[in-house]
């Protein structure tokens, strides 16, 4: 055999297949391009996603960006190996704390490593990205797909995404006009959201050492599902408001929950009182609660408990902006008011005893 005959080793050998890699792009192609908005320039393949800012709506249009992952909820993926709604935690988690500025989402771009390319796998979750992003109004113009052989495990990725949005300069959201009796106006949470999951599996698959297939009566869902239950999107709940009311201030509650989350909004000589009793707490949180022997305020510290977002409104507007959403089939709940403090949560009501 000549030298020329001769087979070396090949990036396939490593543990890359850029076909796999190719065939992935076309399987996701239809998803991506159903987000694009009118701003978006060009198609799949460019080395940069290319959107035209709308300079003609905004005066002094502020960029906002955020950033985040979807953090070891990924592990329940792995072990129920479903990949359909991962792909809107990560678009949640990134759109919901850019809406909490005022900014309305533009576009996203997501960044996702395997350790095997599975074309249908990666299809799957990116086509959650594209739901999420479709319902958030943003556009998905970019993202990164690495097959990273020797790295993670195969059937094994991790997920993050960077949000991009716009708001007018001086329709900022900052919570530095939120002053004492101002309303907190608390949004519903869909479940667990996408924080606390080190302590969900500690709890569930540790101690408990539950059957993640198992159905359960007072979810009316298998466990594995109710865990995998994808973050709420607010800004189709949100959006609408800021151009109608005075929102003072937003919170996304994440990780951290109410004691960590809410203080980040709150300026110099106030702090909120919240009533744990002002709405429905959903089975999931009782559930851990009660399997793990977690403190309730460990609970408030750690989870969203049932409220995903929280807006600050001026007393007189609380039952309008209640109202507007209600019309938009939106619950929300008056979960509490501003006080007098130095930034303090307290919660009162319930398993606090008041």
């Amino acid at each position: 055999m000549s030298s020329q005959e001769k087979i070396g080793v090949t990036y396939r050998d490593a543990g890359v297949d850029i076909d796999a890699g190719n065939r992935a792009v076309e399987l996701m192609k239809n998803s991506v391009q159903s987000t694009y908005r009118p701003e978006v320039m060009g198609d799949i393949g460019g080395f940069g996603g290319l959107f035209a800012l709308n300079s003609a709506k905004y005066r002094q249009p502020v960029l906002v960006s955020g950033t985040d992952g979807v953090g070891t909820k990924l592990r329940l993926a792995f072990l129920l190996n479903n990949h359909d709604t991962i792909g809107q935690d990560a678009v949640a988690m990134c759109v919901n704390d850019i809406l909490v500025q005022g900014a309305e989402p533009l576009f996203f771009l997501d960044y996702l490593a395997v350790g095997k390319l599975d074309a249908g796998q990666v299809a799957a979750i990116v086509a959650g990205v594209a739901r999420a992003c479709k319902e958030s109004g943003c556009a998905l113009i970019g993202g990164e797909t690495a097959e990273m052989s020797g790295f993670y495990p195969v059937g094994e990725y991790d997920i993050a995404g960077f949000a991009v949005g716009v708001v007018e300069k001086s329709k900022i959201i900052t919570g530095a006009a939120i002053a004492p009796g101002d309303v907190l106006i608390g949004l519903p949470s869909s479940g667990l959201h996408s924080n606390g999951f080190s302590l969900v599996r500690k709890i569930c698959l540790d101690i408990k050492q539950a059957d993640l297939k198992q159905f359960m009566a007072v979810l009316d869902k298998t466990l594995g599902e109710e865990l995998l239950v994808p973050t709420k999107l607010y800004p189709q709940a949100c959006l609408p408001l800021f151009d109608l009311f005075e929102i003072k201030g937003m919170v996304h509650i994440t990780g951290g929950g109410f004691y960590d989350n809410i203080p980040r909004v709150l300026p110099d000589g106030c702090g909120v009182e919240i009533d744990v009793n002002k709405w429905p707490r959903q089975p999931i949180f009782d559930l851990l609660q009660d399997w793990g022997n977690v403190a309730w305020r460990e609970m408030f510290r750690t989870f969203n408990m049932g409220i995903g977002m929280i807006l600050v409104v001026p007393p007189e507007q609380a039952a309008q902006v209640q109202q507007n959403l209600a019309d938009r089939n939106e619950p929300s709940y008056q979960i509490g008011q501003v006080t007098t403090g130095n930034r303090e949560v307290v919660l009162k009501g319930g398993v606090f005893g008041a």
